[in-house]
């Protein structure tokens, strides 16, 4: 091992092609043949990455996916604590980036032990740049929910969101994912379906979501990556008292208790609690003397 008990080890993560084998770093054929260990996500395709590579692996090989995470990373912290140096590799991309890797990173740190990564390709700087949306500011959402109940709570969390929205989704719930965008942020929302990037089939299929939606009924194959404009910014003449109400119940339908709701949409719109409070109840009232 590379390290002694007094010396601890490494935790590499090591960023791999999301398709194109040519793009993986020049370092990780290095890693992927010095390290002690090296636990991937899936065995076999490692295996055929290093072929690609030409790379032949020194050390100890386990697996290490979501089945196995929680059971596999005190092993790993041990060997890590020994003085091993522990390379960390999953099937695409950044390791813990809406794959395994966070716990075994967190337990890391937790012990002291040095956690360094080899950069790599990543699907969501990929996808960003590509969009054609702002790229300034944006946010990682990852995989949505699978349930339609809790895929539309977590959309509409971010329905008042101003910074670009990044998620994964999985191609055959494409269609039932945008259809949700659309009915939580708007049919004319832009955005940008990103598939098979780097790959030979590589896609990007740009427009409101509605018409997103109506081209994934379709059928879509492949990885998919999802970009989606942020919301407009309002000026004070649309933060109208409807438009406060309508605030409230959108974070209110995601979950928030009204007292948070109310303190949030007010800090957002820069106005005091109280005239946010006095939309809600005013509107409350009216709701009831309703004929």
């Amino acid at each position: 091992m590379t390290g002694t008990a007094e010396s601890p080890g490494t935790l590499v993560l090591a960023g791999t092609p999301i398709g194109d084998v040519s793009d993986a770093p020049p370092r990780l054929a290095q890693e992927l043949a010095t390290a002690d260990v090296v636990a991937a996500e899936d065995t076999r395709r490692m295996k055929r990455l290093t072929q690609a590579l030409g790379v032949q692996v020194g050390g100890r090989v386990v697996s290490y996916f979501e089945g196995n995470e929680s059971a596999r990373t005190p092993e790993l912290v041990e060997a890590l604590a020994g003085g091993a140096r522990v390379l960390l590799v999953t099937d695409a991309g950044m390791p813990s980036v809406s794959d395994p890797g966070y716990r075994l990173v967190a337990a890391a740190v937790e012990r002291d032990i040095r956690v360094t990564a080899v950069p790599g390709p990543s699907a969501v700087l990929t996808a960003l740049a590509l969009s054609g949306l702002p790229v300034d500011r944006f946010c990682f959402e990852g995989f949505l929910p699978r349930k339609a109940g809790e895929r539309l709570s977590r959309l509409k969390e971010v329905a008042e969101e101003r910074r670009t929205l990044v998620y994964f989704e999985a191609p055959h719930r494409l269609d039932d994912t945008l259809a949700a965008m659309a009915e939580a942020f708007g049919e004319d929302r832009r955005a940008a379906v990103c598939r098979e990037l780097t790959k030979t089939y590589e896609e990007v299929k740009r427009g409101p979501l509605k018409a997103l939606a109506e081209w994934a009924a379709e059928g879509v194959r492949g990885e998919i990556t999802v970009v989606v404009e942020g919301a407009p910014e309002k000026s004070a003449d649309d933060l109208t008292p409807d438009e406060l109400v309508r605030r409230v119940r959108v974070r209110e339908e995601a979950g928030e208790r009204r007292k948070e709701a109310i303190a949030a949409v007010a800090a957002d719109a820069g106005l005091p609690k109280r005239e946010v409070f006095d939309a809600v109840v005013a509107a409350k009232n009216a709701a009831r003397t309703a004929p």
